[in-house]
């Protein structure tokens, strides 16, 4: 189990400068912890825009705070973008991105091939390659809603209040999969992802993440993030509604529930964590 708390990470240097010094980023998973995907958070500033074009990786964005567009550059289509909302990018995507102002773009971004933490955009809005070439992915960019996944069933429940929309599936072909998860307050949950690697970002809310077998327990609140695995049986308790951003590897395929043990069926091979 990985555990980082917002402070420990802003504290031990994990802020970098993105978009060509005009943007940052709070680098949350990097290459290194093994989940075969990165996770950030970027930061805009009010009114700020970027011209991008990740040609080297494929790019899930969920946007946590402010408003503004986003423009498909080779088709000329414009998506508006709020909180909720998620959007992904690849090798074919030139994009702007544009705030509109108020308040400054909080994205939760997650990246395959992962990024190793310390990039910083070229002059094209590129990262340089991370590693093996990425996944086939879609034919052109995309946006997606809670309402979409439901709509396509996409969306499941469980004992304990909690409810789960997957954004993203293995059919996006992006090598990971993302849920916007909510619990009710005093909702309760025993899991063990056997079968996958999934990476946490606390939205809102606060929960309590029990280590069943080493005892450890941890408070957690608004952009900490907690990762378990196959060896981590744990049990989740939301100590107000809560709002969690999970990623999964291998990718799930959108009606995966839950067994007994509280695990997911197989789909995929396991990537080794950041024990490996």
């Amino acid at each position: 189990m990985l555990i980082r708390t917002l402070a420990d990470m802003e504290a031990g240097g994990r802020i970098v400068s993105i978009n060509r010094g005009r943007s940052s980023a709070l680098r949350m998973v990097n290459a290194s912890d093994g989940l075969g995907f990165s996770l950030s958070e970027a930061r805009g500033e009010p009114g700020g825009h970027a011209l991008l074009w990740y040609k080297n990786h494929w790019e899930a964005n969920y946007v946590r705070r402010g408003t503004g567009t986003l423009e498909d550059l080779t088709t000329g289509r414009v998506w508006d973008l709020e909180p909720g909302m998620m959007y992904c990018v690849g090798p074919r995507d030139r994009h702007r991105l544009e705030n509109a102002g108020g308040e400054g773009f909080r994205i939760v971004s997650i990246f395959n091939p992962p990024l190793r933490g310390d990039e910083s955009h070229d002059a094209d809005g590129a990262y340089a390659p991370g590693g093996a070439p990425p996944p086939e992915g879609r034919e052109r960019m995309f946006v997606k809603t809670r309402a979409m996944a439901e709509a396509a069933g996409h969306a499941v429940e469980g004992a304990g209040g909690w409810r789960a929309a997957r954004l993203a599936t293995a059919a996006d072909r992006l090598g990971f999969s993302v849920s916007d998860v909510r619990f009710a307050e005093g909702g309760e949950a025993d899991l063990h992802y056997r079968h996958h690697w999934e990476a946490n970002v606390v939205l809102e809310g606060s929960v309590e993440v029990a280590e069943m077998a080493g005892g450890g327990t941890w408070t957690l609140g608004a952009s900490d993030v907690y990762c378990v695995g196959p060896e981590d049986r744990h049990r989740l308790r939301a100590l107000s509604d809560l709002h969690v951003l999970s990623v999964f590897n291998p990718p799930l395929g959108g009606g995966e529930r839950h067994d007994a043990n509280g695990a997911l069926p197989p789909t995929g091979p396991v990537p080794p964590g950041p024990d490996a």
